[in-house]
């Protein structure tokens, strides 16, 4: 039965890893590049066992990391995806009797949105187990992560990337721009916060146009949720009514110009129903810089953006075969 192309990726490094830079051994490097690629296991030629998809997801995640680049579940024009083609396959009698097969396993980074690899290389793996399942998860656990070949596979599709943002870079801030000037912010905020640190000039520009974009951003959801908060508390003073403005007030950040205002009103509920309002206003994180957290939450935005455009299924792929 084949696969069906869903979105299938281990979260590596969480959204403030990334960019508050805060890290742990090897996660250096990758924080360094600012790259990220999701990882996909698009429809395959071959038959292969559904029960050896989280290994194959686990392997294509790990080729990522011990190359310096971070592979995650958020959606991502680049991604990297794998191919198998199942080839020689023997029955071992046993006891116990076993499967023996041979796979070319060929592995992709590409671009999603124009339809290109930017890399590709294949290796070749053969696994034995008592049932197929098993033989094929021995075999991708064989691939050697850390091999040349698929060092010069990642940095191959790395250094495309970076030239991509090289030459693309100034358009997709004046896309972002344009975006925000509309108020389709959390568009922008996905545009501008995919460049990677790694591309240097283009990802100070990125970032600078983020922080502009920010104020009126929390500005607008300010006054959005602050009108919101205070129809619930009007319609309802009581319990029911708290809860539903708190709703809305959690969405202000502590930045916009409303906030004082949000305060008297969270104040105000707050002395109506005591103790019965679990609630409390956002607050940035004392000790981390201001700055930092600010992107590192528009970043969020983004990234909750780009997971609502990711496909059901990525059975359109074949592009990746010819």
């Amino acid at each position: 039965m084949k696969i069906k192309g869903l979105f299938k990726s281990l979260s590596v490094l969480s959204a403030s890893i990334l960019f508050l830079g805060t890290s742990l051994g090897q996660e250096n490097d990758l924080i360094g590049q600012g790259i990220t690629l999701s990882v996909i296991i698009p429809e395959q030629e071959d038959p292969f066992p559904s029960g050896a998809e989280s290994y194959l997801v686990n392997k294509l995640t790990q080729v990522a990391i011990n190359n310096g680049i971070a592979a995650g579940k958020d959606f991502s024009r680049f991604f990297i995806a794998a191919n198998i083609a199942m080839t020689n396959k023997d029955i071992l009698p046993g006891p116990p009797r076993q499967v023996s097969q041979n796979m070319e396993v060929t592995l992709y980074i590409a671009d999603y949105f124009d339809k290109k690899i930017y890399s590709s290389t294949t290796v070749n793996a053969v696994g034995v187990g008592t049932n197929e399942t098993k033989c094929v998860i021995n075999a991708l656990k064989g691939i050697p992560v850390n091999s040349p070949q698929l060092n010069r596979f990642v940095e191959e599709g790395k250094g495309k990337i970076l030239a991509y943002y090289a030459q693309q870079g100034e358009r997709i801030i004046r896309q972002a721009e344009s975006l925000a000037a509309r108020h389709r912010y959390d568009e922008a905020f996905y545009l501008l916060t995919s460049i990677p640190d790694a591309a240097g000039e283009v990802f100070d520009k990125a970032m600078d146009a983020t922080l502009r974009i920010y104020q009126a951003y929390v500005d607008r959801l300010c006054d959005e949720n602050l009108a919101q908060a205070r129809a619930a508390w009007a319609a309802n003073q009581n319990s029911a009514g708290a809860a539903q403005a708190g709703r809305f007030l959690s969405q202000i950040y502590p930045d916009a110009k409303c906030y004082g205002e949000a305060m008297s009103l969270y104040g105000e509920i707050k002395g109506k129903v005591l103790d019965d309002w679990k609630f409390e206003m956002k607050k940035w994180q004392d000790g981390v810089d201001l700055q930092s957290q600010r992107i590192s939450a528009m970043r969020d935005v983004g990234v909750a953006f780009g997971n609502g455009q990711q496909p059901v299924t990525y059975a359109g792929l074949g592009w990746l075969h010819r």
